[in-house]
C-alpha cells in the first residue's frame, strides 16, 4: 500500500483543450492504480472535486481519504508549456495533512502542506517558485528519496553554480536522504543512491503532453522504489519509459503496455554535454498582435529549455529590405537551427525555411492550420512538421542537442 498526500486540482488549458480535475496527487493515484498499485490517496477537496475524484477512485481501484474543503484550486494555461494563472482563495492558505504509514508519496501543496511520519518515503516538492525542504514542516522518514527538478535542486543546494551530481550529493548529505533524482530535461535523469551516479535517458516522442509529466515520474518512481523494491536507477529508468508513454498518449499505462512501449532514447552530443547552447533561428511573422504574441512566447519558450535564440522581431526589428535581409540571412547562416511558425504562410517565413534548408540547417515547421499539399515542400525537404505548439518547441530541443 502507498499513501499519496498532495493537491487535487482543477486544470484548464486553452490549446489542447483540456478540462479536468487532477494534480500531482490525483495523477499519482491513478498512475499507480492503472500499474497494479495499491493507493491511499490524503488530500483536500471542496464538494465538485470530491464528486469527480469519488468516482476516479471506483473507477481506478484507489482509496480516497478526502478532507474537506470550502473552494478548490484552479490551474489556467495557454498551452502546457506557459505559466500557469493558479486561481486559490487565500483563506485556504497553510492547512495540513497529518500523515502516519508505512510507504508515503508526498507532494507539495498550493494550499498548505503534508506533515508526513513514514519509514519510506518519496518526496517531490513541485514548487516553482519557493519549493519547502522535506523536514520543514516536522516531516520524518526513515528511508527518504527526493524527487527534483533541476530548479528545485538549485534552491535546496543554494548553489546554483554545482553541477547535478554535486547538487545531488550535497542534498543527500543536507536531507539526510537515501536517494536523489534530478530531472535533466532532455539529458534525462540523474540519480544518486548512497554513494553511486548514474543516469537514464528521456526519450523522444510524436507528440508532447507537458502538463503532468512531473506528476507522472513521481508516481511511477515510487511505486517502483517504495513498493517494487527496486533500486533508485532501475525505478528512475521505469519512471522515465513511463512518462514518455503519457507525454504521447495523455494516458497511464499498465504493466503490458509499458513492456510493449519503445520510444527512442534522446542522444544528445558530446559539446552539448559539456555546455554548447545551440542558436535557433526563430521564423515567424510578426504584424498583428497575436503573431507578436506567439513570437514572444516562442522566444521565452525556446530559451527556458537552454537555447540562445535570434529572433528577427527582436534582434533586427521593422524596416525595409535594405535594413532587415541581410542581416536576417546572415543570421540564418550563422545558427545552428531553425524554429518557424508556419500558419498564414507568411511569403519571409517560407524564404528563411527554403534558404536554412539550402545551407544544410535543421528546420522545425510548427503549423496547425494549413493543409497537407501547403506544406508538401517542407515535408519533402526534410523539415520537422508538428500541428502542436509545445511538441514543435520540444522537436526543436531535440534536434538541437544531437548538434
Amino acid at each position: 500500500m502507498i499513501t499519496i498526500a498532495g493537491g487535487v486540482y482543477r486544470e484548464r488549458c486553452m490549446r489542447p483543450n483540456w478540462d479536468e480535475s487532477y494534480g500531482s496527487a490525483g495523477r499519482a493515484a491513478t498512475a499507480i492504480a492503472r500499474f497494479g498499485g495499491n493507493v491511499d490517496l490524503h488530500s483536500f477537496l471542496d464538494s465538485n472535486s470530491l464528486f469527480i475524484m469519488n468516482q476516479r477512485a471506483a473507477l481506478e481501484g484507489f482509496k480516497l481519504v478526502p478532507s474537506e474543503l470550502a473552494q478548490g484550486v484552479t490551474f489556467e494555461y495557454v498551452h502546457g508549456l506557459s505559466t500557469p494563472s493558479i486561481d486559490v482563495r487565500s483563506s485556504i492558505s497553510g492547512l495540513s495533512l497529518q500523515i502516519t504509514a508505512e510507504k508515503v508519496l508526498r507532494f507539495g501543496m498550493i494550499e498548505g502542506s503534508a506533515i508526513v511520519d513514514a519509514n519510506y518515503v518519496v518526496y517531490d516538492p513541485q514548487s516553482a517558485s519557493n519549493p519547502e525542504p522535506f523536514t520543514a514542516n516536522g516531516s520524518k522518514a526513515k528511508h527518504l528519496a527526493l524527487v527534483l527538478n533541476r530548479y528545485e535542486a538549485q534552491i535546496f543546494c543554494g548553489t546554483p553554480d554545482l553541477d547535478p551530481a554535486a547538487m545531488a550529493k550535497d542534498l543527500a548529505a543536507k536531507e539526510n536522504a537515501e536517494v536523489v533524482v534530478i530531472k535533466m530535461g532532455p539529458l534525462g535523469a540523474l540519480v544518486y543512491e548512497r554513494g553511486e551516479v548514474t543516469t537514464v535517458p528521456a526519450y523522444h516522442t510524436k507528440r508532447v503532453w507537458k502538463i503532468g509529466s512531473g506528476d507522472t515520474f513521481a508516481a511511477h518512481f515510487a511505486y517502483a522504489w517504495l513498493e517494487q523494491g527496486l533500486k533508485a536507477h532501475e525505478a528512475a529508468a521505469i519512471a522515465s519509459k513511463a512518462t514518455a508513454f503519457y507525454c504521447e498518449t495523455q494516458g497511464y499505462p499498465t504493466p503490458k503496455q509499458l513492456r510493449t512501449y519503445s520510444p527512442e532514447p534522446l542522444q544528445a552530443s558530446r559539446r552539448y554535454q559539456d555546455g554548447f547552447r545551440p542558436l535557433v533561428y526563430l521564423a515567424g511573422p510578426f504584424f498583428t498582435l497575436g503573431q507578436l504574441w506567439l513570437i514572444r512566447e516562442a522566444l521565452n519558450d525556446l530559451q527556458a529549455m537552454g537555447l540562445r535564440v535570434f529572433s528577427p522581431y527582436h534582434d533586427v526589428g521593422l524596416g525595409s529590405a535594405d535594413d532587415v535581409v541581410e542581416k536576417d540571412l546572415e543570421a540564418i547562416h550563422e545558427c545552428d537551427l531553425l524554429f518557424a511558425i508556419g500558419d498564414g504562410l507568411d511569403s519571409g517565413t517560407i524564404y528563411e525555411i527554403g534558404y536554412a534548408r539550402a545551407l544544410g540547417k535543421p528546420v522545425v515547421l510548427y503549423a496547425e492550420n494549413e493543409s497537407t499539399q501547403d506544406k508538401k515542400m517542407m515535408e519533402g525537404s526534410d523539415c520537422k512538421l508538428s500541428d502542436d505548439y509545445v511538441s514543435a518547441i520540444y522537436q526543436t530541443v531535440w534536434e538541437a542537442i544531437k548538434l
